[in-house]
């Protein structure tokens, strides 16, 4: 299982790298990778999930220094965290940051 006192550990040392869809979808929000890496410092886990081929994954919520907040994807890739996608949450998926919508 993924921990977030791993992925905190990760990006503190920056041994970390984005999947070309991750990149993506950070830029298509319009994120930085210092924002994407302010939520991964201060988020927390929310959701974990199975092994779907592709290994185990988990959802962290955190939020920028301004209060944004954001969804980070993690996997792992060997001893690297790989962030499958970035995300600025909203509805209706989300009711907030931490809570799915309808």
């Amino acid at each position: 299982m993924l921990t977030i006192d791993r992925i905190k550990q990760a990006a503190q040392n920056n041994n970390y790298r984005y999947s070309k869809h991750g990149d993506q979808e950070r830029q298509n929000d319009n994120l930085s990778l210092i924002e994407e890496k302010q939520a991964l410092l201060n988020g927390i886990v929310i959701e974990h999930y199975a092994d779907t081929g592709r290994g185990i994954s988990c959802l962290v919520a955190g939020f920028t220094e301004n209060g944004i907040p954001i969804h980070v994807v993690c996997g792992t890739m060997g001893e690297t965290l790989v962030i499958i996608t970035v995300y600025i949450p909203m509805p209706p998926k989300f009711k907030n940051p931490f809570e799915r919508g309808n």
